[in-house]
């Protein structure tokens, strides 16, 4: 999951971070087999390999399952064909590596985060075979985008993928900063998260000020609802003219 850092551990607003996300159990690193309730063949899992030993964005987060599955479950045929896709706050890369196992793409899928994350995101890359279809890039939340990730190196990307990015207060701002760099007149993004403190509706309440935000409606959103869990998709707001 990712943020922009400072040189000073005082000014960093990652410093703190790992007090603030909830406590999971820890677990050694390992690597799960994931199907996604057959959206994937058991012939053909996604292979993720967990390793907080950077951090938590080493692990499987909840909103990550929920947007893999509903990309594989409504994106899977034909809606991305042609289409520039980024995962910003990887982790591991669940969410790109599902799409490149199971949807159909025809360009380069960039799953991005933090430095500390950059040799998990390549070695998930390397484990499922997608050194073809998959780039892992570091980028730092609040910093310009990097040229890789761009369309054509210049141009805001078809589509983003966002998932469990809203964890850590004091990152919001860099975290509304990177949406704005990176959803253009042309831009959706997938962005799911799931609710662990009243900051994070706050945050929902600021995209929407500044994006066109409607909640995706999808098989099991009521269940996944019920687990704090909500999906949306973001899109830049059109410009009205004023009338006088």
């Amino acid at each position: 999951m990712s943020a922009s850092r400072s040189p000073s551990p005082e000014n960093d607003v990652f410093a703190m971070a790992t007090n603030l996300v909830p406590e999971r159990e820890n677990k050694t690193a390992a690597t799960t087999s994931l199907t996604f309730d057959g959206l994937l063949p058991d012939s053909a899992p996604l292979l993720l390999h967990e390793d907080l030993q950077e951090g938590c964005g080493g692990q499987l987060w909840p909103a990550g399952m929920v947007l893999a599955k509903y990309m594989l479950t409504y994106h899977k045929t034909q809606s991305l064909l042609g289409k520039s896709i980024v995962e910003i706050g990887a982790g591991g890369g669940l969410v790109g590596l599902a799409v490149a196992l199971g949807c159909e793409v025809d360009t380069k899928i960039w799953v991005t985060d933090q430095l500390p994350m950059l040799a998990l995101m390549q070695k998930n890359v390397e484990l499922n075979k997608l050194e073809a279809k998959v780039g892992a890039a570091i980028y730092d939340w609040g910093s310009p985008p990097p040229a890789d990730i761009l369309r054509n190196g210049t141009e805001q990307p078809d589509i983003v993928l966002a998932a469990d990015c809203v964890y850590f207060e004091p990152a919001f701002p860099l975290l509304l900063q990177t949406l704005t760099d990176l959803i253009g007149p042309s831009t959706t993004c997938y962005f799911c998260f799931k609710k662990r403190r009243k900051a994070d509706m706050r945050f929902i309440r600021d995209m929407t000020k500044k994006f066109a935000v409607e909640q995706i409606s999808y098989a099991g959103r009521d269940s996944d609802q019920r687990e704090g869990i909500f999906l949306y998709q973001v899109r830049k707001k059109e410009k009205t003219n004023s009338v006088h």
